[in-house]
Parts: structure tokens; sequence; C-alpha cells
């Protein structure tokens, strides 16, 4: 079967018997143009379904209005907000965008930076894989400034890449989440992590410690992966620390841990609190409702995007910029109210 030829704009000149140039304005609303003339263009433009090439666009304008995105995870409620957010935003300034998903695989995150190249994206952004993260190969990273296509960072930063930068401060706002369990009456803390190699969960664990350094008790940081069944050694990990407090590295960890506190029998938050990161829909719906640090996920892929093409329009200094947005505490059931001092 012989697939239907595809309409160009010298096809629409012909059939109407004005010139290309002719056609070009009226579909792009030129005044120069008479609105009896633009009517005509476009009726006949939608009956032979024809559609401009943006291709042969971007060529002609050095554009292509493509970004294209490449994040670690898709089920992750913080990329999905993420994510949420460059597309309302890009959609909102003319951009469309081009997905990407590392599976937190060095090798796939090369692979999605070499077919945005090729697809002539404008730009891209960018949250490194755990993979690129923990060995610091980064020359991947370094080859869209070589085609003029720069790239924006988000929550996950390798500071030797040289690009603009949005995330929260997550060394300060894991200290502040920890002293809330402090202020709380909870004595023994401990940060579960269940992301490492990532550099957002570095910040949290220095933050965590800066906390218990000042509050003169105990940091204890244990790495947790409830991929694998470890539930008599979750059991043992809190009898044996006295565990009343807990700071976890994000949701999915949050929501695992809450669980398994349950499983071995404590109460939250009468007997252990917890705080995790990002606000979603697993930790706002789970039994009791976890109390959370905010991330401000969908701001972060707004401000990425027009960070982005405040880049491609010249709009920002020559040196890359550094956005770091406010976070806050979320309360929920599954914290105390902070204990007034007397």
């Amino acid at each position: 079967m012989k697939m239907k030829q595809h309409m160009t704009l010298k096809d629409l000149a012909r059939e109407l018997g004005i010139s290309p140039s002719t056609v070009s304005k009226a579909l792009n609303d030129s005044p120069e143009i008479s609105a009896k003339t633009k009517k005509k263009v476009r009726e006949l433009a939608d009956l032979l379904q024809y559609y401009p090439n943006s291709f042969a666009q971007g060529l002609k304008y050095k554009r292509t209005k493509t970004l294209g995105v490449i994040v670690p995870a898709i089920l992750s409620n913080f990329f999905s907000m993420v994510l949420d957010g460059i597309e309302e935003k890009a959609s909102e300034l003319g951009y469309r965008i081009i997905i990407c998903i590392s599976k937190e695989s060095l090798e796939k995150e090369k692979l999605a930076i070499d077919m945005l190249i090729k697809s002539q994206v404008d730009g891209i952004l960018l949250s490194p894989s755990k993979e690129t993260q923990a060995s610091l190969n980064i020359k991947h990273l370094q080859a869209p400034k070589n085609y003029g296509i720069p790239i924006v960072m988000f929550d996950r930063l390798i500071k030797e890449i040289e690009a603009d930068k949005i995330s929260i401060n997550d060394c300060l706002e894991a200290e502040l989440a920890t002293m809330e369990l402090i202020k709380s009456g909870c004595r023994n803390v401990v940060y579960f992590s269940g992301m490492a190699t990532t550099s957002v969960n570095e910040e949290r664990k220095q933050g965590y410690k800066k906390a218990m350094e000042n509050s003169s008790a105990t940091a204890r940081i244990i790495e947790i992966d409830f991929s694998k069944d470890e539930g008599e050694k979750f059991k043992s990990i809190l009898e044996e620390n006295s565990i009343d407090g807990i700071l976890t590295s994000d949701e999915l960890t949050t929501v695992q841990t809450a669980r398994n506190v349950l499983t071995c029998g404590y109460k939250i938050p009468k007997d252990i609190s917890i705080i995790g990161f990002t606000n979603g829909k697993m930790g706002e719906n789970f039994m009791p409702s976890l109390t959370t640090v905010d991330q401000k996920a969908k701001e972060q892929g707004e401000i990425a995007v027009q960070t982005l093409i405040d880049r491609l329009e010249d709009k920002l200094p020559l040196e890359s910029i550094e956005f770091i947005l406010k976070a806050e505490i979320i309360h929920r059931e599954s914290t105390k109210n902070a204990m007034i001092p007397i």
C-alpha cells in the first residue's frame, strides 16, 4: 500500500495559483496579506491536511522549537511532577518536548544525548542518572555544547558540568527536617538512604549530620534496599538503635519505611516519627499520611524550561546561573507537633 505523500507549501501554492511566499505569509498571519486570501489559504490547508515542516523551518530560523528532556525514571512521583511542569511551561511558550528515560543507566543516558543532538533540539533539560553521578563519566554531557545546544540541570546536579542549574538546598532542607524531628521530642533520629550515589542524597546526608551535631546526638546513616527481603534486618535496626525518629531520602523509601515500621508493631508517630522528601500522592494517601519536604517539583520543571529558553534567547549573563528554590515541610500525621521549650 502506497503511503500518502505529505502536502507541501508548494503544492498549496499551485492549487491556489499564488506564490509559495504568499501562502507562507498567509499561514503566518502576515499583515501584508488580505483577510480574504488568508481565509482561502487556511481553508485549503485544512482540507488537504497540510502541516508545516517544522524541521525545515528550524533550518531556516536556526530553531526547531523542540526541547529534549532526560529523566532517570518516570515512575517516581517527583519526576512525574517535574515533567508536568516542563510540559506545561514548554507548551505555554510554544515549544514541544522529547522525553527520554535513562533508567539510571549511563549508557542509556549517552544514547539519549546522541539522539537529541541528531534530532536538532534547541536545548536539553537533564537530571543525571545514578550511574553517571557515581562514575563521574561525563564526557557525553559536554557534547551538546559543541553543537550550540545548552543544557539545564535540575534536582540532581554535577558541578563539573558548566550549565544552568535548578534545585532546592537539599543540605539545608534535610537539616531543618531533622531539627523538626528533634524539636518534636525525638532523641534517636536516623537517616535512611534509598538512593545512594546521587548528589541529592549526599547533600541530604550532610544536612542530617549538621542537625545531629548541633543537637549533640549520634548520627546514624543507614543504606537500605527494600527491593530485597530486609524485614528481619529492618526490625533489628529499629530495636538495636532505639530509633524514635527517621528522616528518609525520597518518597518511595519513606512509604516503604513507614510500612515496615507498622509491620514491626510500632505506632507512627507515637513510637517513631517519620519525615521524607517529595510531596507526592503516595505519602499523602498513606495511612497515616506522611510528613514531607516539598521539593517544589512542578516549579523546578517550569523554571528549568524558562531558564533554558532565556538562555536560547540570550537573556541571561554569559556565566551559568543557579536557581535555588525554597522548599517547605508539609506537616501530616507521621510526626508529632514540635515541643515548645519552657
